[in-house]
C-alpha cells in the first residue's frame, strides 16, 4: 500500500502565497504522476496541477501563471507552490499520486485533504 500525507494549508489572505506538500510512502517500487486537486464546498472535486515523469505540468486555467507544481523523486514528495492566492481558491486540496507498487500493481492514492482558505 501508499499512503500519502499532506501538509502547508491554512488561512491566508488574498494576494499571499502558501506551500503544500505531499509525501508518499510504503510499498513503492515507482510513481508515474502526481498531482492535486481541490474541493469547494458544493462543489466537484477538480485537478488542480499533475506532473507526470519525463512530461511538462499540466494546470488548470484557474490556476495558470500563479501556481507551479513540483516533485522530487529521490524524496517522492510533490508540492504545490501557490502565489497571489484568491478567495476563490479556497477549497480542500487533495495528493493524488498514480504509482505502482512492490506487488507490481499500479493504482491511485489520495491524501486525507489538506484545507486552504483565502480571506478576502
Amino acid at each position: 500500500q501508499v499512503q500519502l500525507v499532506e501538509s502547508g494549508g491554512g488561512l491566508v489572505q488574498a494576494g499571499e502565497s502558501l506551500r503544500l506538500s505531499c509525501a508518499a510512502s510504503g510499498s513503492i517500487f515507482n510513481i508515474n504522476t502526481m498531482g492535486w486537486y481541490r474541493q469547494a464546498p458544493g462543489k466537484q472535486r477538480e485537478l488542480v496541477a499533475s506532473l507526470t515523469s519525463g512530461t511538462t505540468p499540466y494546470y488548470s486555467n484557474s490556476v495558470k501563471g500563479r501556481f507551479t507544481i513540483s516533485r522530487d523523486n529521490a524524496k517522492n514528495t510533490a508540492y504545490l507552490q501557490m502565489n497571489s492566492l484568491k478567495p476563490e481558491d479556497t477549497a480542500v486540496y487533495y495528493c493524488n499520486a498514480r504509482a505502482l507498487t512492490t506487488a507490481r500493481v499500479l493504482a491511485d492514492y489520495w491524501g486525507q485533504g489538506t484545507q486552504v482558505t483565502v480571506s478576502s
